[in-house]
C-alpha cells in the first residue's frame, strides 16, 4: 500500500512540474521581429500637356490693325492706314538666310502691283535698339522698298500666331481676313504663290471695309 502511494505521489509531481515549465514557455516575450523600413513614397512626375498648334489666323484682331507700329525712319503707321487695299505682311529679320533670298523675289512682285490697290508691308522683331544699323544696312543692300517697321513683341506673336520663325508672309484682304498665311521660303516659287494669293484677295469684294477706320 505504502509503494502505491509513493508511486502516485511521483507522479503528481512529475505532472505538475511539467505543467510549471510548460507556463513559463507561455509566457516568454516572442523574439523581436526585423524592424519594418517604409520607403520613401515618389509620385509620379505630371505629364507637361501637349502643344496644340494654334488655329489659323482668319483676320486680323482690330486692336492690332489700329496699334501705332514703329517705322525704321522713326515715324510711324498702323495697318489700318490702308483701309481699301490687300495687305502683303512680310515678316523678316536682318539675320534670316531665306530673307535675303525672299527680299528680291517679293521686290519683282511690288513693282508688278504698282498702281494696284496693295499695300506692300515689311515687319521685323528684331530689338530696334540694339539692331538699327544691322536693319538699316539689310534694307540697302536689298533695297527692300515696302513699308517697313518694327514689330513689337505683342504684334509678332500675334502675326505669328506660335509659330516664332522667320520669313512669315500673310496676305490680307481689304476687310481684314487673312486670304493666305506662310512660313519659310521656297526657292523659285515664292513669287508665284505671292501672286496668285494677292490675285485672290484682289478678286474678293471687300466686305467690311470701314473696320479699318
Amino acid at each position: 500500500m505504502r509503494r502505491v502511494f509513493i508511486l502516485v505521489l511521483f507522479a503528481v509531481l512529475v505532472a505538475a512540474n511539467g505543467t510549471a515549465q510548460s507556463g513559463r514557455r507561455n509566457i516568454n516575450p516572442p523574439p523581436p521581429s526585423a524592424p519594418v523600413v517604409e520607403s520613401p513614397v515618389y509620385s509620379q512626375p505630371e505629364r507637361a500637356p501637349v502643344a496644340s498648334e494654334a488655329p489659323a489666323l482668319r483676320a486680323l484682331p482690330d486692336d492690332l490693325l489700329k496699334r501705332q507700329l514703329k517705322s525704321l525712319d522713326q515715324g510711324s503707321f498702323r495697318l489700318a492706314d490702308f483701309q481699301g487695299k490687300v495687305i502683303v505682311l512680310n515678316l523678316w529679320a536682318s539675320w534670316c538666310g531665306p530673307c535675303r533670298m525672299e527680299v528680291p523675289d517679293y521686290e519683282k512682285v511690288r513693282k508688278e502691283y504698282a498702281g494696284r490697290a496693295v499695300e506692300f508691308v515689311g515687319l521685323t522683331p528684331e530689338d530696334p535698339r540694339t539692331s538699327s544699323d544691322r536693319v538699316k544696312k539689310f534694307v540697302r543692300d536689298f533695297n527692300f522698298n515696302f513699308h517697313l517697321g518694327w514689330a513689337d513683341r505683342e504684334t509678332a506673336m500675334t502675326l505669328m500666331n506660335g509659330r516664332s520663325a522667320v520669313p512669315q508672309t500673310l496676305v490680307i484682304a481689304a476687310d481684314g481676313r487673312v486670304v493666305s498665311h506662310w512660313r519659310g521660303y521656297a526657292h523659285s516659287q515664292s513669287g508665284d504663290r505671292l501672286r496668285e494669293a494677292i490675285d485672290r484677295a484682289l478678286s474678293d469684294a471687300p466686305a467690311s471695309a470701314q473696320r479699318f477706320q
